[in-house]
């Protein structure tokens, strides 16, 4: 009995990290194509930046992006290329 219970959350944990693969996957094809000014969606160069926040310094940046077109929204986390100038 304890085998399938095992053998059961063994198949799922695999499921779970193919799946978040594959999330971050697409995510990275779509900031690809934002950052380009087309949208993934539409296929349309319609791209706009709408929100831009940081938490510091050192803090990754959330920046959305909004298509003009076909109302696509999507948030993105950046980390920060530099970090050792200690300044902000």
């Amino acid at each position: 009995m304890n085998f399938y219970l095992l053998f059961f959350l063994l198949i799922m944990g695999v499921g779970l990290v193919v799946s978040y693969i594959y999330f971050m996957r697409e995510k990275k094809e779509n900031l690809q194509a934002i950052q380009n000014g087309i949208c993934p969606k539409c296929k349309k160069e319609s791209m706009e930046l709408i929100d831009q926040r940081s938490t510091g310094c050192s803090g990754p940046k959330m920046l959305t992006f909004e298509c003009q077109s076909c109302d696509y929204i999507n948030t993105f986390n950046i980390s920060s290329a530099d970090c050792s100038t200690n300044r902000c």
